[in-house]
């Protein structure tokens, strides 16, 4: 008798870490100085940036997040296609973490 096991397959946070929830896109990050962890809702309607310049990626995000441990600036540059799918994504003083990884965070 043969059984398969299915489990879920793992997210590629390098690849697209945002979630899509609700007409927006979620991202969790933690902060590579303190640990300090932040969850950011960005509006497709709203937080974009439409480039005009660059008529094959039209929407960019660039964010900067500073959270409330410590002075650590982190800096959020992500393009994405028309349909909000990204396609190049940057993050410096800062990592990408799971919806997972987030809320078992808060739990402490």
């Amino acid at each position: 008798m043969l059984f398969l096991f299915f489990g879920k397959k793992k997210k590629d946070l390098n690849k697209n870490p945002f979630y899509r929830e609700k007409g927006s896109l979620v991202v969790y990050i933690k902060c590579d100085r303190c640990g300090e962890v932040f969850r950011s809702h960005l509006r497709t309607g709203y937080d974009f940036i439409v480039d005009y310049d660059n008529p094959g990626v039209p929407y960019k995000i660039d964010k900067l997040y500073v959270g409330s441990k410590c002075p650590n600036k982190i800096h959020l540059v992500a393009t994405f296609t028309s349909s909000y799918k990204p396609v190049s994504v940057s993050l410096e003083g800062g990592t990408f973490i799971t919806r997972e990884e987030f809320e078992e965070s808060q739990k402490q």
